[in-house]
């Protein structure tokens, strides 16, 4: 098979970057190869490619067969032109001069063709970032007119309430007004009825402590007249006892104070001429002293 020029991926998943390789047609796409030669993001906007445009040439002039991605990217750069204006200057058709000239106005007409391209393509960025951001915008106002609308409905609520609720105060406090005079009216055909139950019940009340009274009072009356002569005569036996205990205490204690007094007198004559002779005897001693 021919040598290939092709794509061989690399980049994550959903993140695709190619390589331009020069290779074998029997290898894989992202086996072996024998040149690279530029690379392809597709990714970007524009689509980014970074080609060598004379080593692409010489590999189109070799005979490389492009795929058709590669023959795309190839023919946008101006490679597959190129060799067109070449393959023309060898024929006759025109002198190289007159190849180069073509290609350099091809060249610059295709540069802005493209600048317009991105040009307009970063126009079209910017209206659509500018159309979300009117459009987020005027969600948020909706959202806040609602807001608005609920807070309002919920106060003109409220107020409503407040004032059914001053409406119906009064309708409330009438029937409380008319049950006054019948409540009145019941105590004071109430008052009569209890006053004579009082009444009734007042005589009964003291007719029984009048009963009650003089049957408590007889026995305690009794009792005490029975318990004071018992006092009395113990109190009369108990007298004479204690007058003769003391007639026959009294002469035996004077009779001891009677034999105590002798001999108290006794020894104190005894004692005395002993302190006499005491006396007299030290006299003498100090007189011989002297």
């Amino acid at each position: 098979m021919p040598t290939m020029i092709r794509l061989s991926r690399h980049g994550k998943t959903h993140k695709a970057f190619y390589h331009i390789v020069v290779a074998d047609g029997r290898a894989p796409r992202d086996g072996r190869f024998i040149e690279k030669i530029g690379t392809y993001n597709p990714i970007s906007n524009p689509a980014e490619i970074v080609l060598d445009f004379d080593k692409a040439l010489d590999w189109i002039q070799k005979g490389a067969q492009p795929t058709d991605t590669a023959r795309a990217i190839l023919s946008y750069k101006g490679v597959l032109y190129k060799n067109h204006l070449l393959i023309g200057a060898k024929k006759g058709a025109f002198t190289e001069a007159e190849a180069e000239a073509k290609f350099q106005k091809w060249l610059e007409d295709k540069e802005a063709k493209n600048a317009a391209s991105k040009s307009g393509i970063e126009e079209k960025i910017r209206a659509e970032q500018k159309e979300k951001f009117e459009a987020e915008v005027k969600v948020k106002e909706e959202r806040t007119t609602e807001i608005a609308k609920k807070r309002a409905a919920a106060v003109e609520a409220q107020v409503k309430e407040a004032q059914d609720a001053a409406d119906e105060t009064p309708a409330e406090e009438a029937p409380a007004t008319e049950e006054a005079p019948a409540v009145e009216e019941a105590k004071a055909e109430e008052a009569p009825a209890a006053e004579e139950a009082k009444a009734e019940e007042a005589p009964a009340a003291e007719e029984a402590k009048a009963e009650e009274a003089p049957a408590e009072e007889a026995p305690a009356e009794e009792a005490k007249a029975e318990e004071a002569p018992a006092a009395e005569e113990a109190k009369a036996e108990e007298a004479p006892v204690a007058e003769e205990a003391k007639a026959e205490e009294a002469p035996a204690a004077e009779e001891a104070k009677a034999e105590e007094a002798p001999a108290a007198e006794e020894a104190k004559a005894e004692e005395a001429p002993a302190v006499e002779g005491d006396k007299a005897e030290d006299s003498e001693e100090t007189k011989n002293e002297k």
